[in-house]
């Protein structure tokens, strides 16, 4: 046989197999393009026929997960006895499942809010998600239906939280209920859809002894910062994004005497701090005309006022760095607080200009 006549059919292999494969990828998108469309009816339905009882027992902050499932269960098990061809048996478990996080929780990232091994997750307009696994990217295959089921999900993490987003205002911080910190941005500011942010922390707060068995720190340094803290000496945690700013800051207020009174301020709360005393403060945007934004250095000053033994600032950014110094060196030392530098010599050089934005 001559090499070209063995090329030819090499090459008429590939195109048999390139075929096999474009027609099994056409049957799974279609089985795939069936299982959202009764994914989507049976959801419409859901929202259509719940009755007043059933809507009381989803949204009741004490609900039964087990009456929540057979709920759910009774109306796909309704949608797919009039379409019992609809999608395979062995997809109900799933179809159930991503029902649940539809009506519940987070739609198609719910999945990977709940794995632990995720430590940040990036949706990037509605077709878009990538995860940080291991410091790594990684692209997954969520994806939402549309811009309006991506807004959906985004108007359900805000609501709770008394903040919005719209075109007036386009961007927001916020918070999940395990503590997980979301930002926020919508079109016209971005030009590729909704993009929304979710910074995951540890469902179990890190501890000084995790820190030294990752090798974060030794045990001296531990020792170190114990005692800075215990003789009331101010702390500023400074690094880049995903440094383990807050991290740290957690770690360093867990030797905070459990008989002081603790006041924290944050833009969104993250902060999870274990004494007893502690009072937590987050600041407000501005409402629909624009009126009644709470700063972090309008928290700041009223801290002041609430007889604070300790100030926790989670980040200076601006103007509040000179109200924050002002409270450590007026009878609240031992405070603690954070910002965005790349060496604690540029932190100094930041800390001055932030606090020249101060007015």
């Amino acid at each position: 046989m001559s090499l070209l006549t063995r090329l030819g059919r090499a090459a008429g292999e590939n195109r048999q197999v390139n075929i096999f494969g474009a027609r099994e990828d056409t049957q799974d998108m279609a089985a795939e393009r069936s299982y959202q469309e009764v994914k989507q009816r049976i959801h419409q339905r859901i929202v259509d026929e719940m009755t007043p009882e059933e809507q009381l027992m989803l949204t009741s902050v004490h609900q039964d997960p087990h009456q929540v499932e057979t709920l759910i269960t009774d109306y796909c098990q309704r949608v797919l006895d009039e379409n019992p061809f609809a999608i395979p048996q062995g997809e109900k478990p799933r179809l159930i499942a991503d029902i649940r996080d539809e009506v519940l929780g987070l739609g198609p990232i719910e999945a990977l809010r709940k794995d632990d091994s995720i430590t940040e997750i990036m949706v990037n307009g509605p077709r878009q998600v990538f995860v940080e696994r291991m410091g790594k990217l990684e692209l997954t295959d969520a994806k939402f239906h549309d811009t309006a089921h991506l807004m959906n999900i985004i108007e359900r993490i805000l609501t709770p939280l008394g903040r919005r987003v719209d075109e007036s205002s386009p961007l927001v911080d916020a918070r999940l209920e395990d503590g997980s910190r979301v930002n926020i941005i919508i079109p016209p500011l971005s030009l590729i859809g909704p993009c929304l942010t979710i910074r995951k922390f540890s469902k179990t707060p890190l501890s000084v002894d995790n820190l030294i068995s990752f090798g974060t720190m030794d045990e001296k340094m531990a020792t170190f910062l114990r005692a800075c803290v215990k003789a009331r000496i101010n702390i500023l945690v400074s690094g880049g994004t995903g440094s383990g700013k807050t991290t740290t800051l957690n770690v360093i207020s867990s030797f905070i005497p459990d008989g002081e009174r603790i006041v924290t301020i944050e833009d969104a709360a993250e902060l999870r701090l274990q004494q007893q005393h502690v009072v937590t403060l987050e600041a407000r945007p501005a409402n629909l005309e624009g009126k009644g934004a709470i700063t972090i250095r309008d928290l700041v000053r009223n801290a002041l006022r609430m007889r604070p033994d300790r100030i926790i600032v989670g980040e200076v950014r601006t103007g509040e760095a000179l109200d924050m110094l002002q409270a450590m060196n007026t009878g609240h030392d031992g405070s603690l607080t954070t910002a965005h530098a790349n060496s604690p010599r540029d932190v100094l050089s930041r800390l001055e200009t932030m606090v020249m934005m101060s007015g």
